[in-house]
């Protein structure tokens, strides 16, 4: 037996003080009874018997943790050299609620049940062995069903307790979970609209530095193409923040289609960079994720062409069988002494957008061409509805 074990069973002060009180009562209440009722049919005087029994209820302080042995002691010790009626039954209800085994508990009842019949009571048997049968029955029986019961109802409020932590913890996780997944959309969010605006941006403020002495009309053209992405700047970031506000309703009405895509491509063309779109089969509305996706990926590569391929010619092809929207932007090794701009680049550019792509179910690939340049492609399936 593991003393340890047995000093930490009490689950609060309440229950080491009533299990010390029921032990320390059923001592000394047990030993009067048992010397005030002993006969001589036992094996042992009067005040042994009374010693035996108050010994079995102070076994009493160890029912939580050791019930099955407090009963075969009670069972073997009880019968044969006497046992009090109080710890008899408290014995029996500790049996039920904290016994490991539910049938380990109903065989030693029983086999207790068998010896109250077969081994005479202390002051004698004073009336019929029937009575005596369902005497002993009603003294065995109540205290284990009702010990069953009470163990049966803990097991069940632990169970729920600890279903309550789990779901507790599990919604926590969760909880994080969408935190995280959130701050990610929000970086991703503003790094496709602040950006890759002012990236361009940048490019065009130092193409106007260029021209402005000796080309002052397309200076004016370059200062006002710069005006305009910055308004496109601001109203993509105002939507940006309806979104985070509002849901996605907000973004419904400002979905980007073909022309958006054109005019990017056109804005790319006045910063400077050669670059062609080719669009192949019939156009025709998609869902507005796709179109935000194929939108995202022609601005955040032709982006990447100005901050690290200046000068380079780009080439960016649509493509819409019927069951899909693919995209690509290709662009060639960059010319000895193309102008570097020098922009700063955070590397997660082309994560959000396998993210988005992966999101759609879709398929994404970047990386360098074979004659020196790079490549970004994507294929974005269109449900059948």
């Amino acid at each position: 037996m593991d003393l340890r074990g047995w000093w930490t069973s009490w689950p609060s002060r309440r229950s080491r003080v009533l299990d010390v009180s029921l032990a320390g009562g059923s001592a000394v209440l047990d030993g009067a009874i048992m010397w005030a009722n002993t006969s001589s049919k036992y094996w042992l005087p009067g005040y042994a018997v009374a010693l035996v029994s108050a010994g079995l209820a102070s076994g009493l302080v160890v029912r939580r943790v050791y019930p099955v042995h407090l009963a075969l002691a009670s069972l073997v010790v009880g019968t044969s050299a006497g046992g009090g009626p109080i710890a008899g039954l408290i014995t029996l209800y500790s049996l039920g609620a904290y016994a490991a085994s539910r049938w380990t508990a109903i065989a030693i009842a029983v086999t207790s049940y068998v010896g109250f019949l077969l081994v005479p009571s202390p002051g004698g048997s004073s009336g019929s062995f029937a009575a005596s049968a369902t005497f002993g029955l009603l003294f065995m029986s109540f205290p284990l069903v009702l010990g069953m019961y009470m163990g049966a109802r803990k097991q069940l409020l632990a169970s729920l307790q600890e279903r309550t932590s789990r779901l507790e913890r599990e919604q926590h996780l969760l909880a994080e979970r969408a935190r995280a997944e959130e701050r990610t959309r929000i970086a991703r969010e503003m790094h496709d609209v602040v950006a890759n605006r002012v990236s361009v941006m940048v490019v065009h403020a130092g193409a106007l530095r260029a021209v402005a002495a000796r080309d002052p009309e397309r200076a004016a053209q370059t200062a006002t193409v710069i005006g305009d992405m910055g308004r496109q700047a601001l109203e993509e970031l105002r939507q940006v923040i309806g979104v985070l506000r509002q849901g996605e309703d907000e973004l419904a009405s400002a979905d980007p289609t073909l022309d958006d895509v054109r005019d990017l491509v056109g804005q790319s063309g006045a910063a400077g960079l050669l670059v062609d779109l080719v669009v192949y089969g019939d156009e025709r509305p998609v869902p507005a994720a796709i179109s935000r996706t194929v939108y995202r990926i022609v601005q955040e590569a032709l982006t990447n062409v100005h901050k690290h391929a200046g000068g380079a010619s780009t080439r960016v092809d649509v493509r819409l069988p019927p069951d899909a929207v693919e995209v690509s932007v290709v662009n060639r090794a960059a010319p000895e002494g193309a102008v570097q701009h020098g922009l700063p680049s955070g590397g997660n550019g082309l994560v959000g957008l396998r993210e988005r792509v992966v999101a759609l179910g879709g398929h994404f690939e970047a990386g360098p061409s074979r004659d020196g340049g790079f490549a970004v492609r994507a294929r974005l399936p269109v449900p059948a509805s």
